[in-house]
């Protein structure tokens, strides 16, 4: 089943991005390369669908946000870790799984695909000490949790595990990063799947660490997937993605304001992709 949400309010957003902007050009590749990991997915047996912005993007505009830089999906755990160790594998002159198997410097508990030649021009200092920082977008995992076990572990991710990647001095920087997320995966974060198990509302979060706590999943809003056409190509999608975009975004049927809009783009402008 096929579902297709519309825009409530016809609004000429495209001038943020007109054909052939860089920006532009960003997002049509950011579409191949997802469309080489759904071929994978497909050839593998395993379920993703479209999350967060992008999610957002085409139920509103059948596409990409157009001031947006990035792509999101999402799927269970274990396909999670079945699709990461398949990447993980591939020695692909283009483009590169990056987590924090693939690189010592890497924080996060979610993958990026990434294109390998690139780099990612930002004043964060992460960027700088990525072994690839090419264009690419996010891949996320879902386990069963509550949400205050997702919250608890997002302060521990902020105020434990981000601090490290901006210490510029790299012999101290990798082994803390290390010591840091061990402490977090092995002591705390099996504490806080036990919490987890009082889940009344059988709620699913990001794996614990991630972040953004609020974005909550349910299985019967979740499966089964349906699609919406995103730039033209079916993509699959919660099968009630009206109701997981109210509990993120409330009337996301509006969209942001001139003024919130002419941020983001700032902020794109801070993060500047060049190819090499």
């Amino acid at each position: 089943m096929s579902i297709k949400l519309h825009f409530k309010k016809k609004m000429s957003v495209y001038k943020y991005n007109p054909e052939g902007s860089t920006l532009r050009r960003d997002q049509k590749k950011l579409l191949e390369m997802l469309q080489y990991v759904s071929d994978l997915c497909k050839a593998y047996n395993i379920q993703y669908w479209l999350s967060s912005g992008t999610l957002l993007g085409g139920a509103r505009h059948q596409g990409f946000i157009p001031w947006d830089d990035d792509m999101d999906i999402v799927m269970l755990k274990k396909d999670y870790k079945k699709l990461e160790k398949i990447l993980c594998s591939i020695d692909d002159s283009q483009f590169v799984f990056h987590c924090m198997k693939t690189d010592v410097d890497y924080i996060q508990y979610f993958g990026k695909f990434r294109k390998r030649k690139g780099k990612i021009t930002s004043k964060s200092l992460r960027y700088n000490y990525y072994k690839w920082a090419g264009i690419g977008f996010d891949i996320f995992a879902i386990e069963k949790t509550n949400y205050l076990s997702a919250r608890i572990a997002e302060l521990l991710y902020h105020k434990m595990q981000r601090p490290t990647q901006y210490i510029r001095i790299a012999i101290i920087r990798k082994p803390l990063i290390r010591i840091v997320e061990a402490i977090n995966t092995f002591f705390f974060h099996p504490i806080l799947r036990l919490i987890g198990k009082i889940n009344p509302r059988d709620e699913y979060h990001y794996v614990l660490g991630t972040g953004w706590a609020k974005h909550t999943f349910y299985m019967k809003d979740t499966f089964p997937l349906s699609t919406l056409d995103f730039e033209g190509i079916k993509m699959p999608c919660p099968h009630n993605t009206d109701a997981y975009l109210t509990n993120v975004y409330g009337n996301w049927h509006e969209a942001p304001t001139h003024k919130e809009i002419l941020k983001t783009i700032q902020y794109i402008d801070e993060i500047q992709k060049i190819d090499k």
